[in-house]
């Protein structure tokens, strides 16, 4: 008997992890559990779950496959740590959207897709075109079948119809069969009259019928022997009909017929006909997926015809993408408000194609054109000559680019055009991605391409609705099922809103990993550790318990579950806790707790626990700013992008704003789409598409609108905090200053790593040294040169108050405020940081090692810092993302010092912490997808907790009656 031995032992072992800030930390992960790794930003979080243990069990995972393998996967740098046991194969779902592709959607990403193009393939019908009937496909069987169940002893006539009149025999017709009666006989003679070909033809016809042993054709509704015919009868037809067969119905009669209709279909090109001897009726059979009534021949359904990644199904105008890129009058005309006078056609407005407005006006006085009325007023007309032209020398804007279109090789005028074209939707397949043919087919009289357009909760109860023939029940039964589980996962995530046509580009950053989660559930792996970075990014309150459930489930099929999450639910659900600290960067990186949640309740220690104990809060404020009088607002009126309901929404100025709302309900529609697009375009920084809407009211109110978001600030390690905050440029100063520096000719410039002059000519200013191995990761190595200390010898030789440039790199941004304590410059930059809770950032930490959270901060205190005066509307999308609630606390600082110099916050949010110290909140919903886009309730959160229709309200509530109770001012 084997011995059957788990790939897993009981637990993950890590001994002597030093991964970035991990300070050779022991821990021990129990396996088939939920465990919560949780601390401060920069805690090491993310060093301990993603660096080392998910990157040692992808690592051995590809160790384990041959060399010639590992060549075309991702190269695994080993983690810094002594030891790992008891690891599984590992998934990391990360907390980030990097599909790109303008192929994939929600339903490709998930399977879905695929299920659907067999189930379409399987137990679809195709539907004709032009008449609407269903198309068949009559099979020798079945024909014989339907002949068959005529009355018995009913006598029938089978044959095929043989075509006289072609002149040429193509090749295609060749090929399909050169022992083909139709074929051997579609030739003429070129010589004589056409009387004489049409009887060449004939009787070369009635020759080779007769050498195939055939003796009887139908004329006039009889029978006559080939012996017998007189082939001038016959000169002035297009076919001949050959019999094959007389036969009387009955029931030992299946046979016979069903070979008699296969010799049909062979010498008939496909096609046979029956006809009743008594009483006429012709009854028509065709091999060929056809309309028995129209003759327009289908494709006969296979699974790829179905996919729009297949060149055999994708639409062959777009080529599977749903759009093209055309002429957008919408970049060509940005502002409708404005007339043609008014420079409202933008590319018109530029110096060098003025003549072309010159033209329009001439051509609009004759022809009666408003130039002094905004676009939008132009009746249909108007806008004809404009476009069009007149046909009298004004060739419109259409031809105008036309005419650019032929002096494409020269590259400033394909810049030029570029700026005017846009993807609009493909006018042959309206945007469905498919060709016709895949179109024709329908399940319940919806093409998948309509299927795909619902929501997912439609599409499940389209399915639950679904009524199919017993055959075809047991043919999809199993397909279906797939299907309705994928489609199950999705909804329990919270996702239910989304179509599944909708492109894996637009989602963001949580629902990417949630729909990836769900995949993860449909693929019903055991024995894997499943790595997640705050699964509840971008979920409201509401759906945090179904994500739990959908995790646990992940647990319980015999995986292991691993989350980097902050939420205090997810925490309290938790089989065993993880809570690093104590502090952050170098003051991080070790263990506080590790245990089950009941036990991290008695923690002294840990700053997590005291928050969950209440021993620590984010307070309420006393009083909320008070709304300004109604003129100080941004108004946006019509918003109708997406699922906006033509809605108009106030955002007042000066204030704290949080858009909340559950999943899909459309806060980035109107946040990103609508108000921000809009008011970049006002200001002249916007040449992309802007979300449907009337009007923007306010614009005058504010100077600048700046979107702060989680990108890094940088995409090499050259760049860091103190480059980005402009703080090292009056450091590098300080050096060029001194007497070394002025002794050896050095400028500021020789202390930039950015700059050849100064920086190690090896290691380009990085400090290390990539070193390329075949078959194993890239290894990266201090530079032997600098020694990774990024400079030139004579740089660093140079010293300020004892330290060189690079020691000054090194330290953070306390220690550096402490030794540039008498340089207002530097402090002044550096102060910033270190009140929102960033002290701990090395000065010259590379931007490639900062989290989300941690980049976004550091974009705050820039603006913080430049100290500008002009009046700034800022935009944050989740800014609290990776943060714990110390650094909560710490960022809503931030939002008060920005409200203190004048500027206005604007945040989309579900943390309850930031919500319940807003000053204004802007509740959408009531739901996601088609039942959102409506104004729920507006107001401060007092009176938004009020509402009995918010799901917002009903967490909101117990927040704030667990705070201390105050008056807020009246509206």
């Amino acid at each position: 008997m084997l011995e059957t031995r788990t790939t897993c032992q009981s637990q993950i072992t890590v001994r002597g992890a030093r991964t970035h800030n991990l300070k050779n930390i022991d821990l021990i992960l129990p396996h088939q559990q939920l465990i919560v790794v949780t601390g401060v930003s920069g805690s090491g979080k993310s060093s301990l779950a993603f660096d080392t243990v998910y990157a040692e069990g992808q690592r051995r995972y590809v160790e384990s496959l041959s060399a010639y393998a590992r060549q075309f996967l991702e190269r695994m740098e080993k983690p810094d740590v002594d030891e790992i046991s008891g690891i599984c194969p590992a998934i990391a779902i990360r907390q980030k959207n990097s599909l790109r592709n303008p192929r994939s959607t929600v339903g490709t990403t998930t399977e879905i897709h695929d299920y659907l193009r067999l189930l379409y393939a399987r137990v679809g019908r195709t539907i004709c075109r032009s008449c609407g009937s269903e198309v068949f496909r009559d099979t020798a069987e079945v024909a014989a079948r339907r002949l068959a169940a005529l009355p018995a002893d009913t006598r029938l006539l089978l044959g095929f119809e043989l075509p006289l009149l072609h002149t040429e025999l193509g090749d295609d017709e060749t090929a399909r069969g050169s022992e083909s009666t139709a074929a051997s006989s579609l030739r003429s003679s070129d010589n004589g009259s056409a009387s004489a070909a049409s009887e060449f033809s004939v009787a070369r016809a009635i020759d080779g019928l007769r050498r195939k042993g055939f003796r009887r054709i139908m004329v006039d509704g009889g029978t006559v022997s080939i012996d017998d015919l007189d082939l001038q009868a016959l000169g002035g037809q297009s076919v001949i009909r050959v019999v094959v067969d007389r036969v009387k119905v009955s029931p030992d009669a299946l046979g016979r017929i069903t070979d008699s209709v296969e010799t049909c279909y062979f010498e008939g090109a496909g096609s046979a006909f029956a006809v009743e001897v008594d009483s006429g009726v012709t009854h028509a059979f065709s091999e060929l997926f056809e309309c028995g009534d129209c003759g327009i021949q289908y494709e006969v359904p296979q699974p790829r015809l179905f996919s729009f990644n297949n060149p055999v199904g994708a639409c062959p105008t777009c080529h599977g993408f749903g759009n093209i890129i055309e002429l957008d009058m919408s970049l060509v005309v940005p502002d409708p408000t404005k007339s043609v006078n008014q420079n409202a056609i933008e590319p018109w407005s530029k110096t060098h194609y003025r003549s072309q407005l010159l033209k329009l006006k001439k051509a609009a006085r004759d022809r009666g054109v408003r130039l002094d009325v905004p676009w939008s007023a132009l009746n249909d007309d108007e806008l004809a000559i404009i476009v069009e032209g007149d046909g009298d020398g004004y060739t419109g804007i259409k031809g105008f680019f036309r005419r650019l279109e032929r002096k494409k090789y020269k590259v400033h005028v394909r810049v030029f055009l570029s700026r005017y074209r846009g993807y609009l939707v493909c006018p042959d397949c309206s945007g469905s991605r498919l060709r016709q043919e895949a179109r024709d087919v329908r399940i319940g009289q919806r093409r998948i391409d309509e299927l795909c357009g619902l929501t997912v909760s439609e599409t499940h109860a389209f399915f639950e609705a679904l009524a199919l023939t017993e055959k075809e029940e047991t043919i999809a039964e199993r397909i279906i099922g797939e299907i309705k589980r994928r489609l199950s996962f999705l909804t329990d995530v919270g996702l239910e809103y989304l179509t599944l046509d909708r492109l894996s580009s637009t989602l963001s950053a949580g629902e990417a990993q949630r729909i990836n989660l769900a995949t993860s559930l449909g693929s019903a792996l055991v024995g894997t550790l499943y790595v997640l970075d705050e699964p509840s990014v971008g979920l409201h309150p509401r759906d945090n318990e179904r994500l739990t459930r959908i995790l646990k489930k992940l647990r319980d099929q015999g995986n292991t579950v691993l989350v980097v999450e902050h939420d205090a639910d997810m925490i309290r659900a938790g089989d065993y806790v993880v809570d690093l600290g104590l502090g952050a960067g170098t003051r991080g990186g070790t263990v506080v707790f590790a245990g089950p949640y009941g036990d991290l309740q008695n923690e002294r220690t840990s700053l997590t626990a005291k928050y969950l104990r209440g021993d620590l809060a984010i307070p309420l404020p006393s009083t909320r700013r008070k709304r300004l009088p109604h003129t100080q607002f941004l108004k946006v009126i019509g918003a109708a992008e997406h699922n906006l309901r033509d809605i108009d929404v106030e955002v007042p100025l000066n204030m704290l704003t949080c858009v909340t709302g559950v999943s899909g309900s459309g806060k980035s529609t109107l946040v990103h789409d609508v108000l921000y697009a809009a008011i970049k375009r006002s200001k002249g920084g916007w040449d992309k598409r802007v979300g449907n809407h009337d009007r923007l009211e306010g614009l005058e109110l504010i100077n600048n609108v700046v979107l702060v978001d989680q990108a890094p600030i940088g995409r090499t390690p050259r760049s860091n905090p103190v480059t980005y905050l402009k703080a090292f440029d009056p450091i590098r100063e300080l050096f060029a200053s001194t007497k070394d520096a002025r002794a050896n000719g050095l400028k500021a410039s020789h202390f930039s790593f950015n700059v050849p002059s100064g920086r190690c000519d090896a290691c380009e200013g990085e400090g290390k040294v990539r070193v390329e191995m075949q078959f194993l990761a890239d290894v990266f190595v201090p530079c032997e040169h600098c020694d990774g200390r990024r400079f030139q010898p004579q740089v660093l030789e140079v010293l300020y108050r004892g330290r060189s440039i690079h020691d000054v790199l090194e330290m953070t941004v306390r220690e550096a405020l402490a030794f540039f304590s008498t340089v207002s410059r530097v402090v002044r930059r550096l102060q910033v940081l270190d009140e929102i809770g960033l002290g701990y950032l090395r000065l010259g930490q590379p931007a490639t090692t900062l989290s989300g959270g941690e980049a976004q901060r550091i974009k705050i205190a820039a603006h913080l810092s430049a100290r500008s005066g002009d009046r700034t509307l800022y935009i944050l999308d989740e800014p609290t993302t990776g943060l714990h609630f110390d650094d909560i606390a710490k960022l809503l600082t931030a939002f008060h010092k920005l409200l203190q110099a004048g500027h206005t916050v604007l945040v989309i949010e579900h943390n309850l912490d930031v919500i319940k110290t807003a000053d204004w909140i802007i509740d959408l919903g009531p739901e996601g997808g088609a039942d959102g886009g409506r104004i729920v309730v507006t107001g401060p959160p007092e009176m938004v907790a009020a509402h009995d229709r918010s799901h917002t309200a009903r967490y909101l509530r117990p927040v704030l009656a667990a705070g201390r109770t105050h008056a807020y001012a009246d509206v």
